[in-house]
């Protein structure tokens, strides 16, 4: 019997790793956190802007380096977008109020780089590695650690 908290997948290409935002999203629900994990170049940024065309954000999503942090309120769900490559420490962390950004948050949590930070994290989440393959393949490993992340992945995988 397979653990249903842990799923891997393939994709081949920029569309189908969208796609598989885009499933995500809608598979989504208030409150669940997606911590997004990958080289640069992995494909982070296009699977998070699969997420926002699942959400049905009217503004499209892009990397938030230099803002640390994008709030998108338009779609089916609000989307908290974070990436945390920029900042060296759990200091850096605390200083734009992190903790408290994925407690209020109303909305789905989408954060890259969060392996920098990953004490930092909330412990029910849904962990995404995304891994170059070679080409354009990538692998995609996800976890859940808890019973919304669970009952996520598991509407994700099977929809």
């Amino acid at each position: 019997m397979r653990d249903m908290s842990e799923w891997t997948t393939r994709s081949t290409s920029e569309n189908q790793t969208r796609d598989l935002g885009a499933r995500l999203a809608r598979a989504a629900v208030a409150g669940l956190v997606v911590c997004l994990e990958g080289d640069l170049g992995a494909g982070k940024t296009c699977f998070a802007q699969g997420v926002g065309e699942g959400l049905e954000l009217e503004e499209e999503v892009v990397s938030p380096t230099f803002a640390l942090v994008s709030e998108h309120e338009s779609g089916r769900l609000p989307l908290l977008h974070a990436d945390l490559y920029r900042l060296d420490s759990y200091a850096d962390l605390d200083g734009i109020g992190f903790e408290e950004l994925l407690d209020e948050w109303p909305g789905l949590s989408l954060i890259e780089w969060a392996n920098r930070f990953p004490d930092a994290m909330p412990d029910d989440r849904l962990w995404v590695q995304i891994s170059l393959s070679g080409g354009d393949e990538r692998t995609i490993r996800v976890a859940a650690s808890g019973t919304l992340s669970a009952a996520a992945l598991a509407r994700w995988r099977d929809g």
